[in-house]
């Protein structure tokens, strides 16, 4: 529970150490439990059966109140709403909140209030509604309600910051009336926005909704993931703070958006992204990461502690990478433009101008070495995947020119854009390995090289594009068919340990099929990989091979952008095939020519 923002320290930290805090509400009994999100909405609803009975507890996070379908969570209060249900027989209910603020540095103080009772402590506060009376000690609040068939109660639990007034406790029926108003203003959202009805329909609208969650309203910023600090190895290093907006992971949702879910925050997106990056002076990198509010220090600290999950530490807070240059943020931010013009046309001038900048960046920073998409901690190289959304930008800029002002530009663009192409085939095309590999005059495999037919680089008829894929399907994956980002190497990643196969790449790798035209791999490997799934359809960043565990931070913005696209990707291969394919084009996940 890190409000007001994903940011903010949390206070329900369990997952991270087992004194960070936690709120259970359970059964006094033994039990067993099933969970699922009420249909076409981000509200979770668990199911517990005793002996005795079974009782559903549903939680959600108030969205507020709202204007229209499109206004979804912009006046959220930051609530968190908890309501059981008896549905047979007879249950015991016990709730426990050990709320630890500051990740578990503050043990708070209760006191009665009329609704049930305020915890003060660093600094701020939390308001916790409850149905009954509890006992209060060492930071610690208990209530336990009996329910009937057909009864129920309500929980809530509410922030403040220090020097505000605590925010009231909430009687039951405002929690009820907040509930359902939440409930209304998902499935309106669900209604107006589920505009794919293509093959896994029910997984991509999942997934569209998923990644508007993960948007912050106030600002249009879109985070990469809403947790710290879940590894991409047990019990390794590799743990890293991912609620921040990455350039690149959010110029993914907004063409994710644009499939599952009609992207009426495009605009907000692009303004978030001009007004965050300032960025005007084309002879250094932009920055490749911001802050939710548009904060630019994202400076790193560990959380001694804390313990981290199955004891993987550190624990981090705060992420290094913002200071690194990646440059391939140019070319995801202008194909993301190119893709949504419908939506942002006719330009605003901060647009348009902050457009032509990103282009003159790409046209004078391709030749310089950086430290690629997966923002290694090693020494900078030139990144075959960095050049080609160089190109990229180069590429969606000249066929926005027009609508971007630029006329002057384009002889510039273009021919840079076209040495651009000669160095990506002259150097980043290994004859030995019979792939593009990672970097220039590199033997390193890269999932990422999978990228080149799909931005429209190379025809997926091109020799290369198909020995490339074979290669990448050969040694880059797991038994399972799973696709690993690389090979990990300390030397070059500056960083110790292993990881396990992410699952981006491979919907990546499903989307390459498609695009070739192997659709019976490209079904095989997109059920794969939805398998690894949880009970409510979440995915993590990765799959341990070994066990088959999801790991990394969860939910991953980029695994449920992966979905989407490769499930569009096979909708579109099947259309080509019948005759039926429309003749609109994507950009990069769809294989603009």
């Amino acid at each position: 529970m890190c409000l007001p923002r994903f940011d903010s320290d949390s206070v329900f930290g369990a997952l991270l150490d087992d004194d960070a805090g936690h709120w259970s509400i359970n059964p006094a009994e033994p039990w067993t439990s099933s969970r699922r999100y009420l249909e076409g909405t981000m509200v979770l609803e668990t199911t517990f059966t005793t002996t005795r009975g079974a009782v559903t507890l549903t939680d959600a996070l108030d969205l507020g109140e709202r204007t229209g379908p499109h206004d979804l969570g912009h006046h959220a209060p930051h609530t968190l709403l908890r309501s059981v249900t008896c549905v047979r027989g007879t249950v015991t209910v016990i709730s426990t909140c050990k709320p630890r603020p500051e990740y578990g540095l503050v043990v708070p103080v209760f006191l009665a209030d009329r609704h049930g009772a305020n915890a003060s402590g660093g600094a701020g506060g939390l308001s916790v509604s409850t149905p009954a009376a509890g006992s209060h000690h060492n930071g610690i609040m208990q209530v336990t309600v009996t329910l009937n068939e057909g009864q129920s109660c309500q929980f809530a639990a509410q922030l403040s910051r220090f020097g505000d007034r605590l925010s009231p406790t909430l009687r039951q029926q405002d929690i009820i009336a907040q509930l359902r108003r939440t409930m209304e203003g998902w499935l309106e959202w669900s209604a107006v926005h589920g505009t794919y009805t293509g093959p896994w329909k029910e997984l991509v609208h999942h997934s569209g909704r998923v990644l508007h969650a993960l948007t912050y309203q106030p600002t249009g910023a879109v985070i990469a993931a809403p947790t710290t600090s879940l590894p991409e190895e047990v019990g390794g290093q590799r743990n890293w703070d991912y609620r921040y907006s990455w350039v690149r992971d959010a110029s993914f949702t907004m063409q994710a958006l644009w499939i599952a879910a009609c992207p009426d925050e495009a605009q907000d997106f692009f303004t978030f992204m001009e007004t965050a990056a300032a960025y005007s002076r084309t002879d250094t990198p932009m920055q490749i990461m911001f802050g939710i509010g548009g904060e630019h220090d994202l400076s790193e600290r560990t959380l001694p502690h804390l313990s981290g999950w199955r004891d993987s530490s550190p624990v981090r807070v705060g992420n290094d990478a913002w200071g690194q240059p990646q440059l391939d943020v140019y070319g995801e931010l202008l194909d993301a433009a190119f893709l949504l013009r419908e939506q942002i046309t006719p330009l605003r001038p901060a647009t348009r101008n902050f457009l032509v900048a990103l282009a003159n960046a790409a046209s004078e920073q391709w030749r310089k070495p950086d430290n690629g998409i997966w923002e290694i901690r090693g020494q900078p190289r030139h990144f075959l995947y960095s050049k080609l959304m160089c190109w990229v930008a180069l590429d969606r800029a000249l066929r926005m020119s027009d609508e971007l002002l630029a006329e002057d530009r384009k002889p510039v663009w273009a021919q840079n854009a076209k040495d651009i192409r000669d160095a990506i085939l002259r150097d980043g095309w290994n004859a030995e390995v019979g792939a593009f590999t990672q970097s220039f005059g590199s033997a390193q495999l890269d999932a990422a090289a999978l990228m080149i037919p799909l931005v429209g680089f190379l025809p997926s008829t091109d020799s290369r594009v198909l020995s490339t894929l074979e290669v990448i399907s050969r040694d880059l994956t797991d038994a399972s068919g799973l696709v690993l980002r690389y090979r990990t190497n300390a030397e070059i990643e500056g960083v110790p340990g292993d990881e396990g196969t992410f699952l981006l790449c491979s919907f990546w790798l499903v989307q390459a099929f498609a695009e070739t035209d192997q659709l019976d791999r490209a079904r095989d490997l997109f059920v794969t990989a939805t398998s690894y799934a949880n009970d409510v359809g979440l995915l993590a960043e990765e799959v341990d091979s070994r066990t088959g565990e999801q790991i990394g931070n969860f939910p991953q913005a980029f695994s449920h952008i992966g979905l989407v696209n490769a499930a569009w990707a096979i909708d579109q291969a099947e259309k080509r095939r019948t005759g039926t394919h429309p003749s609109a084009t994507r950009g990069t996940t769809g294989g603009a020519s």
